[in-house]
């Protein structure tokens, strides 16, 4: 990778991330979101270990992960058509507050002896819910904390905060879960929620929305009218394509690590800490590079070179059983990730109508929530009759496939949406 040519945005980029920064509503939020995501982190860590620890299954993690994921696929059309209609902040300070009880629930069960794997399931189900209906009103929140200019780097930072709370997250759990305490991580995420809630009642906020249309068949309409107004358009029907191939072939892989962790490099809880934070190391570097970038011009061709870097770093991870040698194909990966992740929702925040904004950006949601579901599913049931690295490689040899017919259409997706915005 090259440094930036003169007006690619190399000190744009930074700039106008700062100028994000320095916005009031977006700092704020940032910060909640940013220990509110740690949380999430050291929870999920949690979540994966105890299903390992009950278990011995990879069958067992792929069902876990898919009720964490998977409902986002159930509600996420009438979560989109909510975000477009409603008031985005209540609707997530509600989930907010669901979340933070599925949270201490689980840590109560857990410190009294009490939890099995059914009830993890319907716990995790529940959380998995609650995210549903709250990821559309987040992501359509962002472009209203910030100038239009500035929503390259909002995205970024976003993404950003994301994967360095991957990196912390793990960190924490790890530590919290060699101590044997598998429940005060739980504690710990319950926490977490409390200091994003306070962030959201701190803001002020005054969204432009068209009027709502009453009624539940206006409602069933509005979600039909979305999905089609994304598979009609050239460039956002390509771009969720592309990450719904992706998510289902690759981005699943995340919630087997704590297999891999145990029976193919044998390091146990500490293990999985250091695997999961070197994916969101890998990933907080590609955020950093990311947010260099201020133009659209180019996000396109990421998008499809990233494809096909994680794709090969996944190959190259399950092909050893070296932990040394594991790490790096982790980091290659996490860096692939995040790149396809913030480019890919750039462009589609950047060029979607206002109108359609929540409905487009819950099928974005339900697309990476629900096809990494799916993914772990499928390689998680796979894997107890192949092991855990077969599956992992073969959805990385398929998105390969992908990557070649995403390549021959490069030049007509770029055209339908790297539309620079006007400058701030």
């Amino acid at each position: 990778m090259t440094d930036p040519a003169p007006g690619s945005g190399g000190g744009g980029g930074w700039r106008r991330a700062g100028r994000a920064l320095a916005t009031r509503n977006y700092r704020i939020y940032t910060t909640g979101n940013a220990v509110s995501l740690i949380g999430t982190w050291v929870q999920r860590i949690a979540v994966g270990w105890l299903a390992w620890r009950l278990t011995r299954s990879g069958a067992w993690l792929g069902l876990v992960s898919f009720a964490d994921l998977f409902p986002t696929v159930l509600l996420s059309p009438l979560a989109g058509a909510i975000a477009d209609r409603r008031d985005r902040l209540a609707v997530i300070r509600l989930t907010q507050v669901t979340a933070m009880a599925q949270a201490v629930l689980l840590a109560l069960l857990t410190a009294l002896g009490w939890i099995t794997i059914e009830m993890l399931f319907v716990l995790t189900a529940l959380l998995g819910a609650a995210n549903a209906i709250n990821q559309p009103a987040r992501l359509a929140t962002i472009p209203s904390l910030v100038d239009r200019a500035d929503l390259p780097a909002a995205v970024a930072i976003n993404s950003l905060i994301f994967n360095g709370a991957r990196f912390v997250g793990p960190a924490v759990a790890g530590a919290l879960i060699a101590a044997g305490s598998v429940e005060l991580a739980f504690a710990v995420n319950a926490a977490s929620y409390g200091a994003f809630l306070v962030a959201l009642w701190r803001l002020d906020l005054r969204e432009d929305r068209p009027p709502p249309a009453a009624g539940s068949r206006r409602m069933l309409g509005a979600m039909a009218d979305g999905y089609l107004y994304a598979v009609r358009h050239e460039g956002i029907g390509a771009m969720l394509l592309m990450m719904a191939v992706t998510s289902l072939c690759t981005r699943g892989f995340v919630e087997l690590l704590p297999g891999f962790a145990d029976a193919v490099f044998g390091r146990g809880a500490d293990g999985l800490a250091i695997l999961t934070a070197t994916v969101g190391l890998g990933a907080v570097v590609g955020g950093l590079w990311m947010a260099r970038r201020a133009e659209l011009a180019g996000l396109t061709r990421l998008v499809v070179a990233a494809v096909l870097l994680t794709s090969a770093a996944l190959v190259a991870f399950a092909a050893t059983d070296r932990f040394a040698l594991a790490l790096p194909c982790l980091f290659a990966a996490g860096f692939g990730m995040i790149v396809t992740g913030v480019a890919a929702q750039t462009l589609v925040q950047s060029t979607v109508d206002a109108g359609m904004r929540g409905r487009v950006m819950a099928l974005y949601g339900m697309i990476f929530r629900g096809g990494p579901a799916l993914g772990a599913l499928f390689m998680g049931t796979a894997s107890d009759s192949t092991g855990l690295r077969a599956p992992v490689a073969a959805g990385a040899v398929l998105c390969t496939g992908f990557w070649i017919w995403a390549k021959l259409r490069e030049k007509q997706i770029a055209a339908a949406l790297e539309h620079e915005p006007d400058p701030a």
